[in-house]
């Protein structure tokens, strides 16, 4: 199988990397990948809006991998693969980092976040940017996920109509659709898993501090982290493997060289085999069909050896409230700190208040909703306020200690498992999202990893299925979702249908 047709098929980073490193000289190339992106990228986009940036030193970048190869040096599994960064994401290449607004439309930085670096160390090309909510979701409470000033509204290539979720909409919907064998998203509380289970992708939401946060479009420190979407757990697996890891300029992630593993390397498909897992039914009840889908995939755990205990009842409200005194009070602070670290030539808003001004006066940013969870952050009183202090020690509490820790304590299980949401609505620029249950909030508020595997579909539309466990097991929960992805084999690609 070429890489052409390979691409077309929406195929895997592994098996591209592996046809990549088997074929023979000339037949399969990093060039000859980047070129049928490029194609692919050219017929499809304009549907899809996924893509919000070309990289046009992706052939280059691509041509000296290739050379290398020729070489005889191969830096590893993703040796000379075409990879998309979501555009809260800096790279070094000439694109700007804009997260969908046009007050960074020119934010050109020539710096590769530290994630972005260790994955182009480990021989990824970056393709280019892909689109996503604007500001990842944070600037209304009435939004459309997928929609950026910028870059348009993303669709969902399995229903055009449909959304792709958020915030890391493009992420999911290019990979999805074959316009990029994986993708990197980022998630404050959905913002990958969401995306990918509506999708039909694997993605994972590492541990809050596994992945540096260094020159990514911040909203809160507590919650904010970038992760894989790719469409197995091997691929999430490999590109986990290669931006894992601590920088100085974010302290708080010293812990991660510590936790960095080999994360392919302990893939098992007998790993449900003797394990218990809880079943969050609390995470059941909003839609029915996807309750049907999630039944079958219980069904199958059980089959792969696995014991099931459930979990009736949680009371997520108090986890809620708190994350929403965190997220506003962080943001403010958080994107002041990233404005000024920017070139004032390029962009001129330094603060939050600067933002809200530069939307007011520019119609295009207010076009579909407005701007009001930006006017809740900027009221907020800052780092040091106790209302703040206290909403972030009870968030982190009910989340983690007093939520899945105690779960899984009480349970015997190392792991939960759950429907991540249902299928994907109907887009509805003029109301807003129609989001339904997730399985989102407790792992994000709580800072744990969270994966999500496709597990089937609803009347054609994907939905997932939910791994959650506690902080820094995330060997344990893609080899847990590995086991399970090879046992069903779920995933179908879309069509690109109109619905």
């Amino acid at each position: 199988m070429g890489i052409k047709r390979l691409l077309l098929l929406g195929g895997t980073a592994l098996l591209l990397a592996g046809q990549a490193q088997a074929a023979p000289e000339g037949a399969a190339t990093a060039e000859a990948a980047v070129i049928d992106w490029m194609a692919r990228h050219h017929r499809f986009n304009t549907q899809l809006n996924a893509v919000i940036a070309v990289n046009p030193d992706a052939l280059k970048i691509a041509r000296a991998l290739d050379a290398e190869r020729k070489a005889g040096n191969v830096r590893g599994p993703l040796h000379g693969l075409p990879v998309l960064i979501k555009d809260n994401i800096e790279t070094a290449d000439p694109m700007a980092t804009t997260a969908g607004s046009l007050a960074l439309k020119d934010n050109i930085t020539g710096r590769d976040a530290p994630l972005v670096a260790r994955l182009r160390a480990a021989g990824v090309v970056v393709l280019g940017k892909a689109n996503l909510s604007e500001w990842a979701n944070i600037r209304s409470s009435r939004s459309t996920s997928g929609w950026s000033a910028v870059g348009g509204l993303t669709r969902n290539p399995y229903a055009l109509d449909r959304s792709a979720c958020g915030s890391s909409s493009g992420s999911a919907a290019a990979v999805a659709a074959g316009l990029a064998p994986a993708a990197i998203g980022t998630e404050t509380d959905g913002s990958i898993t969401c995306p990918a289970a509506m999708n039909g992708l694997v993605g994972l939401k590492p541990t809050v501090g596994l992945v540096s946060r260094t020159h990514v479009v911040p909203i809160s420190h507590s919650q904010d982290t970038a992760g894989p979407m790719t469409a197995t757990v091997r691929d999430a697996a490999l590109l986990l493997t290669a931006m894992a890891g601590s920088d100085a300029a974010d302290p708080a992630t010293a812990e991660a060289d510590a936790r960095k593993a080999d994360y392919a390397a302990g893939l098992s498909k007998t790993a449900l085999k003797g394990v218990t897992l809880a079943v969050a039914r609390f995470y059941t009840g909003d839609s029915p069909k996807t309750d049907a889908v999630f039944e079958q995939a219980l069904k199958d755990l059980a089959a792969q050896g696995a014991t099931l205990v459930e979990v009736k009842a949680f009371d997520e409200g108090p986890v809620g409230r708190a994350e929403g005194v965190v997220l506003f009070t962080e943001f403010k602070a958080d994107i002041a700190a990233y404005l000024a670290s920017t070139d004032p030539a390029k962009v001129k808003p330094r603060t939050l208040a600067d933002l809200i001004a530069f939307n007011a006066a520019t119609p295009e940013e207010l076009r579909w909703f407005g701007q009001e969870t930006f006017e809740k952050a900027q009221a907020t009183k800052g780092l040091d306020d106790p209302d703040y202090l206290t909403a972030r020690a009870d968030a982190k509490r009910l989340a983690g200690p007093e939520g899945i820790d105690r779960i899984l304590e009480e349970t015997g299980a190392i792991a939960i498992v759950a429907p991540t949401t249902g299928p994907a609505w109907t887009i509805d620029l003029i109301n807003g999202d129609h989001y339904g249950g997730s399985a989102t909030t407790l792992p994000a508020v709580a800072g744990y990893p969270h994966l999500t595997v496709p597990m089937g579909q609803v009347e054609g539309l994907p939905v997932g299925l939910s791994f959650i466990g506690p902080a820094w097991s995330e060997a344990r929960l893609l080899s847990l979702g590995y086991a399970y992805e090879q046992a069903t084999m779920r995933r179908r690609p879309p069509e690109l249908r109109a619905r």
